[in-house]
């Protein structure tokens, strides 16, 4: 799992018919700004993951990716790698907060 940043979303009204209803996000992952540690800092990369619990633009977000995005009740039947699993209230590391929701 990673953390990622919802950034966008995809219209895509030609799909295979399993994919019909499946809400597209962007996200972006983020990762901990190496230097000092005390924020996150993005990675540059966007991927395209399915949403399944109803996450917005500028949520950051849990990620599963790979044959793990098929392993939950929505998604084990769809041709994806990457899936929305939970959306991030708090990161916390060694003693510090890094990010949370509610600031």
């Amino acid at each position: 799992m990673f953390v990622a940043k919802v950034t966008g979303s995809v219209v895509s009204t030609q799909k295979v018919p399993v994919m019909v209803g499946q809400k597209l996000m962007v996200v972006e992952p983020y990762r901990l700004e190496s230097k000092k540690r005390e924020s996150l800092s993005s990675t540059g990369r966007t991927f395209i993951a399915v949403d399944t619990i109803g996450a917005g633009e500028g949520d950051y977000v849990l990620i599963t990716q790979g044959s793990s995005a098929r392993l939950t009740d929505e998604t084990n039947k769809l041709p994806i790698d990457a899936v929305i699993v939970g959306i991030v209230d708090t990161v916390h590391v060694d003693t510090g907060c890094v990010y949370s929701r509610e600031s």
